[in-house]
Parts: C-alpha cells; sequence; structure tokens
C-alpha cells in the first residue's frame, strides 16, 4: 500500500482539490433539480389530477424513484466506477426532464409521473457526490471538510433551482410549468462535460482491502443505527414538509412565486451553513452538532404554529433548512466511521436507501395529511420523532462515557 503524502494528510492534494471542485460544480447542477420537482410537482399534480389526494404524487414517485435507484446506482458505481454512474445518471435526468415536460404539454398525468420517477436515478446519484468526496480524500479528519464542501454547491443549486421555476414557468404560455422540466433537463445536460472530467480512484480496487463484515452484521451496530437514525429523520421531516409547504402556502392565499420564493430561501438555509458545517463538528463534535440540528428542525414546525402568513412560512423553511444541514451533514459524518474501505460501497447504498425509502413513504402520505389534518397538525406530529431520535444519540453518548 502507498503511503499517503504529506498533502494528503493535512489538506487535500491538488489532484484531490480537482476532483472536489468538480464535484461542487456537478452538485450545483444536480442539486438544482430537486427544487424544479419539489416546488412545482405537487402544483402540476393539481393541475392534471382530480384527485386532490393525488397532488404529490409526482413528488413522491420522484422520492420513490431515488430511494429505489440507491441500491442499482451503488452496484453500478462499483461495477463501472464513479464517474461511468454519474455520467449516466446525468443522461436520464436528461431524458427525465424531457419527458415530464412532455408530460404537461399532452396533460397526462402518468407521463408526468414517469419523468419525476426517472429524475429520482439522476438525483441518487447526485446525493452520493458527498461520499465520493469523503471517499477521495480519504484521511478521518478531512472527510466530514470534504462533505460539507460538497454541499456548498447546494447552496448555489438554491439559487439557480427556484429562479428557474420563477423564470421560465410561464415561457410556454400554452403549457404552464413545462419550460421549467425543459430546463431542468438543459441543467442535466450542462452537468455531463464536468462529469466525465472527474478522475475518481476505482471503487472495485479499493473494495477488495481488509475483510468485510456482513451487511447484517454492520446494520445492528449502535453506531450505525445512530446515524442512519439521524440521516433518516433529518432528511425525512425536511423532504415531509418541504414538500407539503408550497401547497400549504398557496391554500393560504399566497402566490406561487411567493412559494417558489419560499422553497428558494429554505433551499440556501439547507446549504448556505456548509461553508463552517465541516468546522464546528471539527471543533464540537460529530454528535453534538447532529442533536442541534434535529432540535433546530422541531423548533421550525413550532415556528409554523405561530400563523400562516409569509414570516411565519419562509422562517419556518429557513430554520427547517438549517437544521437539516446540521443534521444530515453530521449523521453523514457519523456514518463514515461505521465501515471500512471494504465495507463502504455497501454500507452507504443500505444507508440512502433507509432514508429515501423514508423520504418516499413519508411523501406519499404528505398530500392526504395535508387535505386531512392540515399544515399545523402536520407540524405538530413531527415533534415526537426528533425526540425518539435525540434519546437515542443521548443514549449512546452515555454509553460511550461509561
Amino acid at each position: 500500500m502507498v503511503s499517503p503524502t504529506p498533502s494528503t494528510t493535512a489538506t487535500p492534494s491538488s489532484f484531490q482539490a480537482r476532483n472536489l471542485s468538480l464535484l461542487v460544480a456537478a452538485q450545483a447542477l444536480g442539486g438544482a433539480s430537486p427544487p424544479i420537482i419539489i416546488s412545482l410537482g405537487g402544483l402540476v399534480g393539481q393541475q392534471l389530477s382530480s384527485n386532490p389526494t393525488a397532488t404529490t404524487l409526482p413528488v413522491s414517485i420522484y422520492q420513490l424513484g431515488l430511494a429505489l435507484s440507491t441500491l442499482p446506482a451503488a452496484w453500478l458505481m462499483q461495477r463501472l466506477g464513479r464517474r461511468w454512474a454519474y455520467v449516466l445518471g446525468a443522461v436520464l435526468g436528461v431524458v427525465s426532464g424531457i419527458i415530464a415536460a412532455q408530460g404537461i404539454a399532452q396533460s397526462d398525468f402518468v407521463t408526468f409521473c414517469i419523468g419525476t420517477a426517472l429524475a429520482g436515478f439522476y438525483a441518487a446519484c447526485v446525493q452520493s457526490y458527498r461520499f465520493a468526496a469523503a471517499d477521495a480524500v480519504g484521511a478521518p479528519h478531512l472527510q466530514a471538510k470534504a462533505i460539507s464542501r460538497i454541499m456548498v454547491g447546494g447552496l448555489i443549486a438554491a439559487i439557480i433551482g427556484p429562479q428557474v421555476v420563477i423564470w421560465t414557468r410561464d415561457a410556454l404560455p400554452a403549457t404552464p410549468f413545462a419550460g421549467s422540466f425543459y430546463s431542468q433537463a438543459a441543467l442535466a445536460a450542462l452537468a455531463l462535460p464536468i462529469l466525465l472530467l472527474l478522475r475518481l480512484p476505482a471503487p472495485q480496487k479499493q473494495a477488495i482491502v481488509g475483510t468485510a463484515r456482513p451487511l447484517k452484521a454492520i446494520a445492528a451496530t449502535p453506531q450505525f443505527i445512530e446515524a442512519a437514525a439521524a440521516g433518516v429523520v433529518s432528511y425525512g421531516l425536511m423532504a415531509f414538509l418541504m414538500t407539503a409547504a408550497p401547497m400549504a402556502m398557496v391554500g393560504c392565499g399566497h402566490s406561487v412565486g411567493e412559494a417558489a420564493l419560499g422553497i428558494q430561501w429554505h433551499v440556501l438555509a439547507m446549504f448556505g451553513p456548509s461553508f463552517f458545517t465541516g468546522r464546528l463538528i471539527g471543533r464540537f463534535g460529530q454528535r453534538k452538532i447532529t442533536a442541534l440540528g434535529l432540535v433546530m428542525i422541531a423548533a421550525s414546525g413550532l415556528l409554523a404554529l405561530m400563523g400562516e402568513g409569509l414570516s411565519e412560512f419562509w422562517g419556518s423553511l429557513i430554520l427547517l433548512g438549517m437544521g437539516w444541514n446540521f443534521g444530515f451533514i453530521g449523521a453523514t459524518a457519523m456514518l463514515t466511521a461505521c465501515y471500512t474501505p471494504a465495507e463502504r460501497t455497501k454500507v452507504q447504498a443500505l444507508n440512502d436507501f433507509l432514508v429515501f425509502g423514508t423520504v418516499a413513504i413519508a411523501s406519499f402520505g404528505s398530500g392526504q395529511l395535508l387535505h386531512s389534518v392540515g399544515w399545523s397538525g402536520i407540524n405538530i406530529g413531527m415533534q415526537p420523532l426528533v425526540v425518539i431520535v435525540l434519546a437515542i444519540m443521548a443514549w449512546q453518548a452515555r454509553k460511550i462515557k461509561s
């Protein structure tokens, strides 16, 4: 085994820095797709479906496509390497945007849902960029900063995605919102040459180093349970509330543009703290920052209960985004300590399958819950889930100290 050079023990080497920069750019373009789908999916669903409980189905199917794609995407990364799997993901991102736009143009709800489902594979690849960053730097003490740096690309995506919605939702007057999904396809096309420039180490060569434990044994460890539970609740609650928020805002008399801006502020809050989240984790530890994120998510629900004005909606979405940043990046950093290099691919895939599978399940119920219990009921119901995960983390912390 080749020993790491001095540059890899303190800061990423120039080769690693190049890959990180490319991943940031790819994250900025790929991360712009979810805000388009999530902010418009429910509204297009209302436009194309006569069933009010099916309005969030396009977003839910997107989340399901993401969850179901985590395992095959990991298999492709293992067989072909991350670069070619990512390129395939971007190609499907182009195809998905075109199909979704055609569904709108033809007033075909099923075709639109097929387009959002295909976008899930691209999203699964984009989600794994954070693991590619951690694997690229190698050194454990650099991984949290590398993950945080990749998430900075989401800050750019937070500007691109919602602005694309605002600029293009009426670009084709005969088919409202179709222009935004054509733009989604264009963004994925722009990511292709960037992904082709990646020169990441081949996972299959790294996977043979060391002895891998059975996946069931890894999943039963307290460390994995803690990290996965924090990731599932941080991401699951964020996605659930983000899906319901645009419809709740429009239902309370706010405009589509105001709803899109609310999502933009939310996504900015999701990724803006990434400039310093890695440093905070280095200083205070993964568990404390993850717990802080979960507390902020709970607080966002309490703020949402205070009223239905723009300040309450936007404020709760901003707080929700910041809580997600601390909670999800912290949980991802915690996960990297749960596996050896020989186990990384399957553990990363299992974690993302659990996270996005939960998101998909929750997303399918968001429209029905919003229709039945309302925005306030959703924000009340989220509180016990946060308390449960915080209790698991507190128990694990006491166990380690003792």
